[in-house]
């Protein structure tokens, strides 16, 4: 009896690795790392923003309204909430998506106004912030790259014969992406009139 067993859970082994079962969790395994590692990366920078909005505020009190801006780009991007099916949601997927593109304009549109104020340029916390946001930008769009990537080699698996017949039994299915140009389009800064001049910035 125990070599009968063996040998049907080898023989269904065997099977289910022909069929591409194995691979298909590999995969997927691949993409839910990829995510994660998008994630982090998000959260790093949405981490650098409470510092960089008060550096900026000790020089530019008067720029509100940006300063604003990015603040609660950041709160919505918090309340978005984070969960490990959303990989499988298209609508939770996009919303994600959407609130990541606008704190990435508000960004965008703060270090626009900070180019105005030489003595925040030259503050020292100012610019080890700017370069570790500049850092954490290119991490995102590696991490964001290779999710894609990821998504792609999956979704091309599971609808490939025979791999499409283990995919419907054991429920696999495909997955939204990244609209890497539709988040690129969101968070493209628009041109900003600030209106007067800003006045010669005073000392920290």
């Amino acid at each position: 009896m125990k070599t009968l067993r063996v040998f049907v859970l080898s023989l269904l082994a065997m099977l289910l690795s022909g069929c591409g079962y194995n691979a298909i969790q590999r995969q997927d395994e691949t993409v839910k790392a990829s995510w994660s590692e998008v994630l982090n990366q998000y959260q790093r920078r949405a981490d650098l923003v409470p510092n960089l909005v008060n550096t900026v505020k000790g020089y530019a009190q008067h720029e509100e309204r940006v300063l604003t801006e990015v603040t609660n780009a950041r709160a919505r991007v918090g309340s978005v909430q984070v969960t490990p099916d959303m990989v499988n949601d298209a609508q939770k997927l996009k919303q994600f998506q959407q609130a990541q593109g606008e704190l990435s304009g508000a960004l965008s549109r703060l270090m626009v106004v900070s180019e105005n104020y030489p003595n925040l340029k030259a503050d020292g916390l100012f610019q080890n912030l700017q370069a570790q946001l500049e850092g954490t930008e290119n991490r995102i769009t590696v991490a964001r790259n290779r999710y894609v990537q990821s998504v792609q080699q999956y979704n091309a698996m599971i609808r490939t014969f025979p791999n499409n017949l283990t995919a419907k039994v054991f429920g696999y299915q495909v997955k939204p992406n990244f609209g890497v140009e539709n988040e690129k389009a969101i968070s493209t800064a628009p041109t900003v009139d600030f209106g007067t001049p800003a006045p010669a910035a005073s000392t920290h």
